[in-house]
């Protein structure tokens, strides 16, 4: 046998775990070979070192651990066992309906805080109707035959309660005064003569009667025939609706501001 074949053997030999004609191979190759007869040695020497180390010592709470562990085992075994095909369903849509309960919630407390932050609007939207339909009504107790129709132009006293929440601090602008139909005079206007479009912005005191005048003039219009318009037609007539109307003070100055559009589209 080559020492390859004999090194391999020499872990059993050492045990005396060989058959008696392997072993004597063994031995006839070790009184001729010294290189494995050094690894003979060796290995007794690791063998008497492993001989002389100390018992690890097994530690007191192990078998009860273990135990503890194995009941632990056999009892989840049984949970699984008894489970049922609803306990499955419920285990795989908790998760979905947790998240979707959330973001219910969530949109619950989105829809509250936009309701509450348009309350007053609605609020004053409902108290302008009510305004509006009493005046209609009592329009109607007077005079029967003046119901409101949309197709004739609105008069001063609808208009006024349909601004019921706001006539305190804005006067009401007379629907059928020259002032509300001021735009109708741009179309008098030379088309040589117009202008895309102009501002003015201009200060004026209006009375109780509604009757207003110029104060002051605060952006001039590039067209001056826009502030002269806007003078002729607070001359012409009341302006705005009388203050019983309003339910609004004596006195008022107000800041009016007019925007002329071009409007090209002839069929508008």
């Amino acid at each position: 046998m080559s020492c390859e074949d004999i090194q391999e053997s020499l872990s059993l030999y050492c045990d005396d775990g060989l058959a008696p004609d392997e072993r004597a191979i063994c031995y006839q190759h070790l009184e001729v070979c010294p290189v494995c007869r050094e690894h003979l040695v060796e290995l007794r020497a690791i063998r008497r070192g492993l001989a002389t180390l100390r018992q690890p010592s097994v530690p007191a709470d192990l078998v009860p651990s273990i135990n503890r562990a194995l009941i632990a085992e056999v009892a989840a075994r049984d949970v699984r066992r008894n489970v049922t095909f609803g306990d499955v369903i419920s285990e795989m849509l908790w998760p979905r309906v947790t998240r979707y309960a959330f973001s219910s919630v969530a949109s619950l407390l989105l829809f509250a805080s936009v309701f509450l932050a348009l309350r007053p609007q609605l609020i004053a939207l409902n108290e302008a109707v009510r305004a509006f339909d009493a005046a209609i009504t009592t329009t109607e107790s007077i005079d029967p035959s003046a119901r409101y129709d949309i197709n004739r132009p609105i008069s001063p006293e609808s208009y006024s309660a349909l601004r019921a929440p706001f006539n305190a601090v804005s006067p009401s602008l007379n629907p059928s005064g020259a002032l509300a139909s001021l735009g109708d005079s741009a179309t008098q206007t030379p088309k040589d003569q117009r202008q895309d479009s102009d501002d003015m912005i201009v200060i004026a005191d209006v009375f109780s009667n509604g009757a207003a005048s110029l104060a002051d003039v605060m952006q001039v219009p590039r067209n001056r025939r826009m502030l002269e318009d806007f003078q002729k037609a607070l001359r012409q007539d009341a302006a705005f609706v009388p203050a019983e109307l309003d339910r609004r003070p004596g006195t008022m100055r107000v800041v009016y501001s007019v925007h002329r559009v071009d409007v090209r589209d002839h069929n508008y």
